[in-house]
């Protein structure tokens, strides 16, 4: 089991663990105007998805402003960071930072993503910083769960598998 940490205090992820290789559960998360989006509505596409604590703090904004950057040279590859907050802040922070690559969804109401991902800290209800991408046929092709969660991942480890990922 990954051990993570915020702010250096030990957290307890809570959820189902899925692997790299195994197919990616299907979940429900709220766009910015609170309608569903579920995994599978992006079935034949690679899926990278950034997950972050809470999209208006400095790691979390910078991270989805980096995925946002990198977004327009990955082909048939949709970006999404998913985070617990609530949408309408989600649509706030996007419009402010110029964010149009990635798809901001929240997954605040049932924690369907974080349990289905045993992502969820349980001390703070708020998801792990980690990256997944999803390949074509729905199998996880890459995984970091940040064991720090207030340190960034590796970026390239991730857009080099998205890249590389049918």
């Amino acid at each position: 089991m990954t051990a993570v940490t915020f702010k250096e205090k030990p957290v307890t992820l809570v959820g189902d663990k899925v692997e790299i290789g195994e197919y990616a559960p299907d979940f429900t998360v709220l766009a910015n105007d609170m309608s569903p989006v579920s995994l599978s509505d992006a079935s034949g596409k690679v899926r990278l998805i950034s997950v972050v604590p809470s999209i208006d703090t400095g790691v979390c904004s910078q991270q989805t402003r980096k995925f946002n950057e990198e977004a327009a040279s990955l082909e048939n590859v949709e970006v999404w960071t998913i985070s617990c907050d609530l949408p309408f802040a989600q649509r706030r922070w996007c419009a402010a930072e110029g964010i149009e690559n990635v798809r901001v969804l929240s997954d605040y109401k049932d924690l369907d993503f974080g349990e289905q991902f045993g992502l969820v800290m349980d001390e703070m209800r708020l998801l792990a910083r980690s990256v997944i991408v999803v390949d074509s046929e729905g199998k996880v092709s890459y995984k970091e769960v940040v064991s720090e969660g207030t340190n960034h991942p590796d970026y390239e480890a991730a857009i080099n598998a998205a890249h590389n990922t049918n």
